[in-house]
């Protein structure tokens, strides 16, 4: 396992593949690992860099409120750490929000970004979900919690499969022995920046290529969301895709893998 200490705690990196540097930057409450179904692709083409954030996995785990820009420095930071001065960066959700951070707070170290369902700001619904989530993870077994993840951020399509459907219960079922499952004040970290992320009077300083994606029936972070960040940034690309929900990325896998990588190579 590799560790690098950054911005005052450690982080756990993996970087897999060779070319140019790409970031990943994971969502509320999964590891890094949460990436495979796309950097066993992308690696082909780029340096992919992934990490716990700070808060889940093997990465320490101090007591929050966390916020989007001291995520974002942790990831500033890991960079420094490896020598990299700069890079394109994938931020999923949570990752997406600090990824705008990044861009924000260290232009010079973001050639371009792909947003996945980020928001700019968190509005009173969006709020009463994060703060749900914390009360959920306080008081429901493991599986428990992961159906409701499960419910947040998968579309119909997706429990309407049976072979999908299966997947959904071999998750919940896998929850229950997670070898490092996130205590309750990491979880309560993360939501905490999520619920005071707000960044948008600075979008339009962000001078990186970006583009935003999300699923149109994402009923985590809705469609509006992603069309404010689109809105507020000047260089920036929207592609939404229907019947699809939070989890858009898997549930349209073969053609969102490829979508991205032709995107980084035009903008990158």
């Amino acid at each position: 396992m590799s560790f690098v200490n950054a911005n005052g705690i450690q982080l756990y990196y993996e970087e897999r593949g060779s070319g140019l540097p790409l970031l990943l930057i994971m969502g509320i409450t999964a590891t890094c690992s949460v990436w495979e179904n796309h950097v066993s692709f992308w690696e082909k083409h780029f340096r992919c860099i992934l990490f716990d954030n700070r808060g889940v996995g093997a990465s320490d785990k101090p007591e929050g409120p966390y916020t989007t820009a001291q995520m974002a420095d942790d990831s500033a930071a890991l960079l420094d750490e490896l020598q990299v001065s700069s890079a394109a960066i994938v931020g999923v959700s949570m990752g997406g929000a600090i990824a705008l951070q990044l861009a924000i707070r260290h232009p010079e170290k973001v050639e371009a970004m792909v947003l996945m369902c980020p928001w700019a700001s968190c509005d009173r619904k969006g709020e009463a979900i994060f703060k749900h989530m914390m009360h959920a993870k306080a008081h429901l077994r493991p599986e428990q919690f992961a159906n409701f993840i499960q419910l947040l951020i998968f579309h119909k399509s997706t429990w309407d499969n049976d072979t999908e459907y299966d997947g959904l219960l071999e998750g919940q079922n896998g929850a229950a022995f997670e070898a490092m499952p996130q205590p309750l004040h990491g979880l309560e970290g993360q939501a905490y920046a999520c619920i005071f992320h707000n960044v948008v009077d600075q979008l339009p300083r962000i001078e990186s290529p970006s583009l935003v994606i999300g699923g149109k029936q994402d009923q985590f972070i809705p469609e509006w969301m992603a069309r404010e960040v689109h809105n507020g940034i000047p260089n920036c690309d929207l592609h939404l895709y229907d019947n699809a929900g939070h989890a858009f990325h898997w549930e349209h896998l073969e053609d969102f893998n490829p979508r991205v990588l032709d995107w980084l190579n035009k903008n990158y």
